[in-house]
């Protein structure tokens, strides 16, 4: 059964719709600032593979749904925080929010800027950015920068070279994703082991 390779085929169908642009900036905004929801590359990525030409539109879609949802976050550390931290402690966000709490006390802007870039989840830090009232124009121009830097780069290289690389893709997909799976599972049993 090649379960991977038929999700593959089911995220590439669905990049195609004409509906995708919406949904991609609707992830896009929510991702900024609820806890559970995945990262807009997930949408940005076979978007972006599926349809070259319209590549970087994706990635300023989400963009600017991202520093909307940003600007969501940063008020909800501002005005809503009691409200919003049992929900990260419940889901297990805790030591992440922590260790940007500490990042934000020693980098600031730069915290962010790195955050808007890296896997480390986004909505942590527009929260915690609201929290410890990090300069609100530093905040977005760090989110700007380092948002804008991983979206785009996202969609250029899927634009330029996913073509290329899709059908060597194709071929490994099916290890790439029990791979994954394989790892998700133990960093879970890791983390709740600690």
């Amino acid at each position: 059964m090649k379960l991977f390779e038929n999700l593959y085929q089911s995220v590439i169908s669905a990049a195609s719709s004409k509906n995708a642009p919406r949904v991609l900036s609707g992830l896009s905004f929510v991702e900024s600032f609820i806890l559970p929801f995945p990262p807009p590359d997930v949408m940005l990525a076979p978007m972006s593979l599926a349809n070259p030409a319209r590549a970087m539109y994706y990635a300023m879609l989400t963009l600017v749904a991202s520093l909307a949802g940003g600007i969501v976050g940063y008020l909800i550390g501002v005005y809503g925080f009691d409200l919003v931290q049992p929900y990260i402690l419940q889901w297990g966000y805790q030591p992440v929010f922590d260790k940007a709490m500490g990042w934000f006390s020693v980098w600031g802007f730069w915290a962010v800027l790195v955050a808007g870039f890296s896997p480390v989840p986004y909505k942590i830090f527009t929260i915690s950015a609201g929290v410890l009232s990090l300069a609100f124009l530093p905040f977005m121009l760090a989110s700007l920068i380092g948002r804008g830097a991983r979206f785009y780069l996202v969609a250029y290289v899927l634009s330029r070279y996913g073509k290329a690389i899709e059908p060597k893709l194709m071929m490994y997909i099916e290890k790439i994703g029990w791979f994954t799976v394989a790892v998700l599972c133990s960093a879970i049993l890791y983390y709740s082991l600690r």
